[in-house]
This record gives C-alpha cells, structure tokens and sequence, in this order.
C-alpha cells in the first residue's frame, strides 16, 4: 500500500514481494519454498525508541492502534508464529505467497 513520504519503504516491498514469485519459480523442483511474510505495526523496542523520539509516542501508537482491524498492534510472539508456521511442514503447499500479519491494516 502506497503511503506518503514512504515512497522507497513501499516501492522495496514490492520489489521483495514479487522477488519471491520470482525465486519460487527459479528454485521449481529443488524442494526448496520461498515465501515473504509481512508484519503490521508490531510492538517491539525498536519500534517504542523510535517513536519515543519522536515525542508523540502516546498519538503514535494512538494512530496505528485505530487504523488497525483488531485494534491493536502486534506482539513479536503473533509475527513469530506464522513465521514457524511458513517454517514447517503445514505450509508444505505454500511458495511464492505473501502472508500478511497485520492485523488486516493494509487489507482493509
């Protein structure tokens, strides 16, 4: 999704989406998978330092708690089992795909 001032930061996650459709067909019958997954807004230190230098740290959050579907931001734990997920067996079927972990924030 397009976001003003966020030009690069956008144009390079498309360019990631659509290297892994690439790779998922360059790898076609080694067994190996390429997936990307791509988490929302997700409450971690960086993320807090960042937004605390910012001095509206409170709006922030604010901001992207409301815009978000589930009305919250994410915790690591909810973007690091979907990663396990896309790790295992169970996304055995699963190449060149997107999953989004954000809460449908740029969903909907």
């Amino acid at each position: 999704m397009g976001t003003p001032a966020f030009s690069i930061y956008s144009a390079s996650k498309a360019a990631i989406r659509n290297l892994v459709r690439s790779w998922a067909l360059d790898l076609k019958g080694t067994g190996i998978r390429v997936n990307v997954l791509s988490p929302g807004p997700t409450e971690t230190p960086g993320l807090l330092r960042g937004l605390a230098r910012t001095g509206n740290m409170d709006a922030a959050i604010a901001d992207l708690t409301a815009r978000t579907p589930l009305g919250r931001m994410s915790d690591p734990d909810d973007i690091a089992a979907v990663a396990l997920f896309l790790a295992s067996d169970d996304s055995a079927f699963m190449t060149g795909s997107e999953t989004s972990v954000d809460g449908g924030i740029a969903q909907v």
